[in-house]
Parts: structure tokens; sequence; C-alpha cells
């Protein structure tokens, strides 16, 4: 069985085949239940993209554990400067494969090198879409990838907030959608009832699985 632990923020602990998984680790986020001390064991790190707040301790985490980092060529590079020894630099488009799971980096709307992440296994197809405002090709990502859960961000100001989360679940029509980047500062404050309402109005299937940071949704 595998799960999705939210770390707060936009960082994500992900069990998928057995591999333990980090999402943009942003361990020091002002609402993560964990410490970078508490991390002992990583067999990939995903970082969507080059800011802070979710290159978080990607370097640290890789260098601790042996875990590869996985991400754009730039970002991977420049964690290989910083005496990160397993890396993988990739880009947009095809497959990236990593003994059993395979990965792609899609686009994502933001600055700093933005990408989202799909993470395919055989117990779930996640989509993590980084930083981004709504696209119409979000249903192109369907098409292609069918995820089964997506973790959105809703926070607004630098992301989409919730109404155009409310469309990217109209577009990506996933089985599950955890919200995101979103309450860590007030500028970013939302309400993911509002979200619930949203898909509740408009007859969507998707199940909205809101978790506080340290649950996990098993799968």
């Amino acid at each position: 069985m595998g799960y999705l632990k939210w770390l707060g923020h936009a960082a994500f602990e992900l069990k998928l085949d057995e591999k333990l998984i980090y999402i943009d680790p942003w361990i020091t986020n002002p609402k993560s239940p964990v410490k970078l001390d508490d991390i002992s064991r990583a067999d990939y790190i995903f970082v969507t993209h080059e800011h802070g707040d979710h290159l978080g301790e990607s370097i640290e985490i890789a260098k601790k554990t042996g875990g590869t980092l996985v991400s754009i060529y730039e970002i991977a590079s420049k964690a290989q400067e910083q005496s990160v020894k397993n890396v993988i630099g990739a880009n947009m488009g095809g497959p990236i494969r990593l003994n059993g799971l395979v990965a792609y980096l899609v686009p994502a709307f933001h600055t700093g090198l933005p990408t989202g992440v799909i993470i395919q296994g055989k117990e779930a197809t996640i989509y993590h879409a980084g930083d981004t405002a709504v696209f119409g090709d979000m249903a192109l990502i369907r098409e292609l990838y069918s995820p089964d859960i997506a973790l959105l961000p809703i926070g607004g100001h630098f992301t989409m907030g919730v109404k155009e989360a409310a469309k990217a679940i109209e577009l990506l029509k996933p089985n599950v959608v955890i919200p995101m980047h979103y309450n860590t500062f007030p500028v970013i404050s939302a309400d993911p009832n509002e979200l619930l309402e949203i898909i509740n109005r408009k007859g969507l299937t998707t199940k909205l699985v809101i978790l506080n940071p340290g649950e996990k949704y098993e799968f």
C-alpha cells in the first residue's frame, strides 16, 4: 500500500511501489511536522523548480541518504556542483525511467525553471503540479498520463487560487485531489472547503482530500 504524507506547503513524502520519495522537500517550512534529522531514507527526491520554498533541503537530503535528485537539467547541474552524487537532470518531454517507476516533467506556468512532475508506478500515478497557474494543456496531461491523484496549489498570489484549482480539476479529472501551497503565510491564505463547495456545485466526481501537515492519504 502506498501513501502520500503532506509535510506542509508543497512538500510531500510519497511511498510508491516500496520506493520512498520526497517532492519539493522544504522541511524547514513553518507548517512542517518533521525535521531534517527525522529523514534517514530517500530513494528519489524531486524538485519542481529552483525557488527556495521548493528546492528546500533537497540537497541535504540527497547527500544524507544517497537518494537520487531528479529535476530540470539546470537544477540538477547545480546539485552536482554542490557534491550531490546521484543526480538525474532531465527536461520536459519524454519518460525518465527510475528502476520500475516512470516520471515525466511537465509544463508549469511560473518562474524559476518551473515544472510539474508525473510519477507513475503500479500502485498509482501521481501529479504534483508544482507552482503554476491553471492552463488549458492540463487536459493534455490528463489525456497522456491519467493521474489518479493530483496535488494542486490553491493559495493564490503566486499560484492558482481556489477558483482556478477547480478549473484544473475539470481539466485533469483525477480521482483524488489534495490541496497544497496554502496557509503557510498570510499572503497565500485559502480555505480548501471553498474548493469542496465548487466541486460539489459543479457536480465533479473528484474526491477532495484535505490533509493537515503530517497526515497521510493511503492508496
